[in-house]
């Protein structure tokens, strides 16, 4: 009898195939700025619902316009030991963000200095220039592996992210110079779309990704690796289409617009 997972599979390509708009296209929230800041702890240990005072406050001065605030974890991210707890509104962060069309930002945020690095991202964010110049290469890939928050994220997303650095390693060990050095890997928290699980942001480029299974890995890290490491412009091809939620910079109608534009 076919598993749940073999039918979802099915059930996509036969999608796909009919030139059908699937589920998952303009589910990727809209957004011009995605900032994740770096936590001790995975998010397999956060609580379902899980806020801190700086992650609320930079949230309150840069929703409005167009900023996401998350959490990351990574062993090999840079982050500040957790502050006791009565003493949360003292925590410092190391903060990633992406914006379209200037790419990554990197700098730390307290309660201390939130109004400046506000302004900092809404800068980032809102400039017509092309990405910076301290950009690296580097392609980052988020998978939410928040368990407490949907159980679907913590079992499939938990198995994917496993499965991104099992193929990392086998391809960095056959060439320790290969391609896939550029990627790095993290864990993040609740970004939306349970159902979707296991959800797969990918940065730069700000492509979304959604019902990956571990055996789609190797075959989305191709993908990734033939592109150039900088933010999609609005009328580029969707990347892994089959799994393809949405993109940083576009609203829920313009996402479906460019997947169906794929088509035409």
């Amino acid at each position: 009898m076919p598993t749940f997972r073999t039918l979802r599979t099915l059930t996509r390509a036969l999608s796909t195939a009919a030139r059908s708009t699937p589920e998952l296209v303009g589910t990727a929230p809209p957004h011009r700025c995605y900032i994740f800041l770096h936590t001790p702890q995975p998010p397999s240990e956060f609580p379902a619902k899980y806020a801190t005072p700086v992650q609320r406050a930079l949230l309150l001065r840069t929703a409005k316009w167009g900023g996401s605030v998350n959490f990351a974890w990574s062993s090999d991210q840079q982050s500040f030991p957790a502050r006791p707890p009565g003493e949360e509104s003292k925590q410092e962060y190391h903060l990633t963000a992406f914006s379209h069309p200037r790419g990554k930002l990197e700098t730390r945020v307290s309660m201390d200095n939130i109004e400046e690095v506000g302004e900092q991202l809404r800068v980032h964010s809102e400039s017509a220039a092309g990405p910076t110049t301290s950009d690296s290469g580097d392609v980052h890939l988020y998978v939410c592996t928040h368990g407490a928050r949907d159980c679907r994220c913590g079992d499939t997303g938990g198995a994917v992210a496993q499965a991104v650095r099992n193929e990392l390693r086998k391809r960095r060990d056959a060439d320790p110079n290969d391609t896939s050095t550029r990627i790095k890997l993290a864990e993040v928290a609740h970004v939306g779309g349970h159902k979707y699980a296991a959800n797969l942001l990918v940065y730069p480029h700000g492509e979304w990704l959604g019902e990956v299974e571990p055996e789609d890995v190797p075959g989305i890290l191709d993908a990734i690796l033939t592109l150039p490491a900088r933010p999609r412009n609005a009328d580029e091809i969707p990347i892994c289409l089959p799994h393809w939620r949405g993109r940083m910079g576009l609203s829920k109608d313009e996402q479906v617009q460019l997947f169906q534009r794929t088509y035409s």
